[in-house]
């Protein structure tokens, strides 16, 4: 188990009522952090820490406050609370956990959004150059809505500390914001910044708010020149016209001599369309703003059809090749996992424009879970998955039930075989949908989403993954 990392919540935005009451405090020397102060007991064990509310400690004494000053400051907490709304909730972050990932803080918790049950499907970048530790990062991640599976709207938050601390949340694309007399919910963003280029492209999929899922989605982006702190929407032009669904990064090729974007996606019509399917392809375009249709993914050569879905795209084993790594289910039973529960892969040997049939990878857990595919700068390649039972899956005597719990991971060196399982994340909670990027040689950040030892998806991890250690 880890030490836990002293974690202090951000100051807060103006016009929030603690604002009213942490001015006064701070012309009487008092500390300016809401929620708690936290510092230690004694010089010989500083991992052992006490936390009390900062409106009982004063900074000036480095003592709790006393009866009659905290009475004093009752009559502003009222004043202040009955003129504004009540500040951002920031939890902090857990205090033991398993794993390589360090410096873990949470970005957002559902409970700073009225009217969403879940946060899910967070996406990191990274925008301009900065110094390693005021890393500028941008994470963007859906809030869903009640009654609605996978549907809502999409935030950034943005942190100019290399993730120590968190802007509050920007929107991107809002529901209750009609495009004519239409009203759409969105899903899955997908951060890219073109290399050479200063903006921050947002990609999602929006679907009519009337389905309670999102499986009919469409192509939708957003632009930002400032680095995440605000948006512009974009109409694509989009000569692919059927239903997708959008989950992972963006990567640059070259197809017959002339630069692509590369957009993997699925598609699931088959649910509610008994004529319909359940495939993988990969979207291209030379510019962003026009999608057509590159290449499915073909079907594994023997066996059963499997739905292939939420594939990551990276360089693959041997120069010049496209390889995307896939999340796995039943094709015609979406309830069932492959057997064995894997992950299942194919080749591109001309940039992206045709694929080889899809096979499974033996190495490679997958039990009905996003995972993360990428390559390092040295080649190396790394998988993040769930472990343990698919979702949903009840059967499991005790804990983990309903599966999505632990955050695994691989490393395979270039011509080598793929390591022993390594734990990235575990602190008896639900973890899923990791995402990562490499900031520098071997090191990584990565965002996820977390809930409770029941319930999915009430707040979005961030951590630091160093693989040069």
């Amino acid at each position: 188990m880890k030490n836990p990392t002293i974690f202090e919540c951000p100051h807060p935005s103006p016009g929030n009522w603690l604002a009213v009451l942490t001015t006064i405090m701070e012309l009487a020397g008092q500390t300016p952090f809401p929620h708690y102060q936290t510092f230690t007991k004694n010089s010989a064990a500083p991992n052992k820490c006490i936390r009390v509310p900062t409106l009982l400690y004063s900074e000036k004494t480095q003592s709790m406050m006393t009866p009659k000053t905290l009475l004093r400051t009752l009559p502003l907490l009222f004043l202040g609370a009955a003129c504004s709304h009540a500040h951002r909730i920031v939890p902090a972050p857990v205090e033991t956990y398993e794993g390589e990932v360090s410096d873990i803080r949470i970005v957002d918790h559902v409970d700073n959004h009225r009217g969403f049950y879940r946060v899910w499907q967070p996406f990191i970048a990274e925008w301009g150059e900065r110094r390693a530790d005021r890393r500028h990062l941008v994470v963007a991640y859906g809030a869903m809505l009640f009654g609605k599976g996978d549907m809502g709207d999409i935030f950034v938050t943005v942190s100019r500390d290399d993730g120590d601390t968190w802007s509050d949340p920007i929107h991107v694309f809002n529901h209750r914001e009609r495009q004519g007399m239409l009203q759409f919910a969105y899903a899955n963003p997908v951060l890219f910044k073109p290399e050479g280029h200063d903006v921050l492209w947002c990609f999602a999929m929006r679907s009519p708010l009337t389905p309670r899922n999102s499986e009919e989605g469409q192509l939708v982006a957003a632009y930002s020149p400032d680095g995440g702190f605000s948006w512009i929407p974009v109409e694509l032009a989009m000569h692919y016209t059927g239903h997708l669904i959008t989950n992972a990064g963006i990567v640059e090729t070259t197809i017959r001599g002339q630069k692509r974007y590369l957009l993997p996606a699925h598609r699931n019509t088959l649910q509610k369309d008994e004529f319909g399917d359940r495939e993988h392809f990969v979207l291209s375009s030379s510019n962003l703003l026009e999608w057509r249709l590159e290449a499915f993914i073909p079907q594994p050569a023997e066996g059963p059809r499997v739905f292939l879905h939420e594939g990551n795209i990276a360089p693959g084993d041997n120069p010049g090749e496209l390889k995307i790594v896939m999340r796995t289910a039943g094709y015609e039973d979406t309830g069932l996992t492959t057997d064995p529960p894997r992950a299942y892969s194919s080749v591109s040997r001309n940039g992206g424009r045709t694929w080889s049939p899809a096979a499974p990878e033996p190495d490679l857990h997958n039990a009905k879970a996003k995972g993360f595919f990428g390559q390092m700068r040295d080649g190396t390649h790394i998988y993040v998955y769930n472990d343990g039972p698919q979702q949903r899956d009840f059967t499991w005597e005790g804990w983990p039930q309903g599966g999505r719990t632990s955050l695994r991971f691989k490393i395979k060196p270039p011509g080598g075989e793929w390591s022993e399982e390594r734990t990235f994340f575990h602190a008896g909670i639900k973890n899923s949908y990791p995402t990562l990027i490499e900031v520098a040689p071997g090191e990584f950040r990565a965002v996820w989403d977390s809930g409770t030892e029941d319930s999915p998806r009430t707040h979005i991890h961030f951590g630091k993954l160093n693989l040069n250690k």
